[in-house]
């Protein structure tokens, strides 16, 4: 059996490294969990979210899922809104995609995926929700203009979750912002914000 050695020396030499610029970081991380951010973000390798915004562990609270989804079935992605907005009192709640995303290319798709494809057929909606501003698009075109208006809907899924709602109709301070990462730039667009 591999015991993916190369992994847990390089945890070692991250930790130790860590331990000799901050000796106190480990311990202090330890003690408190008080992010600002909620990332729901793509699963995607390639998009790290402490790393795109460049923060510490113990900044962002994250959830991530093909395609940054977003949908009223998902109780383990509700669950945590509900935990980043109930208990953390996050401020901010960020849904961050990605330009060539190939969840929604999958969606685009007109061929059999397997299981996957009961996930897709929310982006599938969007996509058909969207055809008129799909019009004339190239494929490459179409598919990043696609992976912007699937995190504008993840965004309006958001904003009508429940715990949402109440925390807006209390004033709670909590602001829900739609994002797109470029893998070729390593650059953030903001495409979408609202708050009560």
């Amino acid at each position: 059996m591999k015991t993916l050695k190369e992994m847990f020396e390089r945890n070692r030499a991250w930790a130790n490294a860590i331990n000799e610029k901050d000796p106190a970081f480990f311990p202090s991380l330890a003690a408190q969990q008080h992010p600002e951010y909620l990332w729901i973000g793509c699963s995607d390798s390639r998009v790290p979210a402490n790393q795109i915004i460049d923060l510490p562990p113990g900044e962002v609270f994250v959830h991530r899922n093909i395609a940054n989804v977003v949908v009223h079935t998902d109780l383990n992605c509700l669950s945590v809104i509900h935990y980043a907005v109930e208990i953390l009192r996050v401020k901010h709640i960020i849904v961050c995609g990605h330009y060539g995303c190939g969840g929604v290319r999958a969606a685009m798709e007109d061929r059999d995926h397997g299981l996957i494809d009961n996930w897709l057929r929310h982006i599938r909606d969007v996509n058909r929700f969207n055809a008129h501003k799909l019009e004339g698009l190239d494929a490459a075109e179409r598919l990043d203009r696609l992976c912007e208006l699937n995190v504008r809907e993840q965004v309006s899924n958001v904003c009508n979750a429940p715990v949402v709602q109440k925390a807006w109709k209390d004033g709670q301070d909590l602001s829900i912002h739609g994002w797109i990462y470029n893998i070729n730039n390593g650059l953030l667009k903001d495409l979408v914000s609202f708050d009560a």
